[in-house]
């Protein structure tokens, strides 16, 4: 775990460890997005890397919106 300031402007850096980590590179994008009281990074993620990612879900069909037909 890491602990990181906030600057005036609201920055913040990455610590050197977790770039590692994770192998961010200078200028890349990240998604920023607040989850359960605290402030996540993710890296976005390809139309390819997403392919198949909810294969096996067992859909009820309550989840389903009924109203909504073309």
């Amino acid at each position: 775990m890491e602990t990181v300031k906030v600057s005036p402007k609201f920055q913040v850096v990455i610590p050197k460890r977790v770039r590692e980590q994770l192998q961010l590179k200078p200028g890349q994008e990240l998604i920023v997005y607040v989850f359960d009281g605290s402030i996540r990074f993710s890296k976005p993620r390809s139309i390819k890397d997403l392919r198949g990612i909810a294969k096996g879900m067992q859909w009820k069909d309550e989840d389903r919106d009924h109203t909504e037909r073309f």
